[in-house]
């Protein structure tokens, strides 16, 4: 199910307080749990690159700030949070999408899953290797981003507004992320069933999607192309 704000920001400001528990370190647990912790208002550079390590190897998402804004802020302090570290390729849709963003931790997803943010609009497109934010209604990005598989600028009228693209690894990582559970290991947040990858995180998708591929870790990296 999802869990309100008010819930989140309670059961966040309790877990910090008491340090933590579960599978996430307890120095990251005190500002993944805190989402008005002054980190995570740190605008992103306007490029920088997203090296992203799994185990099918990796691959780096060059994002540019001017593309969407917030998103690319949201992303950005996301990576240097560590949220994404351990998580799980949970919707990988053939000639669709790639989709990542739910936490290996529930007790982080509790705190983000619907921690929207405003929408930017469309400036760049949904084509083959763009990255952006999933969503339902309007304002409600939260974590989860997908990578485009294919030409997909039909969701440029829904309102999917790329942040960045996909500049190293596409074909020999992204394209060869284990897709044999299409639309049963996690769902896109439209379809509203993941509820149970939401609350029990990791444990529930090893246990019932064992072979789904590992977001191992995320870090930023300045785009020495451009001298940063």
């Amino acid at each position: 199910m999802r869990v309100t704000s008010t819930l989140a920001s309670s059961l966040a400001a309790i877990l910090a307080l008491a340090g933590g528990c579960g599978g996430t370190p307890d120095h990251a647990l005190a500002v993944l749990l805190y989402p008005s912790h002054p980190a995570w208002s740190e605008p992103a550079p306007e490029t920088f690159l997203a090296v992203f390590e799994t185990s099918r190897g990796d691959f780096v998402i060059e994002v540019i700030r001017e593309w969407a804004p917030v998103g690319a802020d949201r992303f950005y302090n996301l990576i240097r949070q560590g949220y994404y570290d351990d998580a799980r390729f949970h919707r990988v849709v053939p000639g669709f999408i790639t989709q990542w963003g739910v936490a290996g931790d529930p007790q982080v997803s509790a705190v983000w899953y619907d921690r929207g943010m405003p929408d930017d609009p469309v400036v760049a497109s949904n084509v083959r290797g763009s990255v952006a934010f999933a969503f339902t209604d309007p304002g409600t990005r939260s974590t989860q981003v997908y990578i485009s598989m294919t030409d997909n600028t039909r969701l440029d009228a829904q309102g999917f507004a790329p942040f960045g693209r996909v500049i190293e690894g596409m074909e020999d990582v992204v394209d060869s992320i284990y897709s044999g559970y299409g639309e049963d290991s996690g769902g896109g947040v439209r379809r509203g069933d993941q509820s149970r990858i939401v609350a029990e995180g990791n444990a529930y998708a090893d246990m019932a999607f064992p072979d789904l591929d590992r977001l191992v870790r995320a870090t930023v990296r300045s785009d020495e192309r451009q001298g940063r």
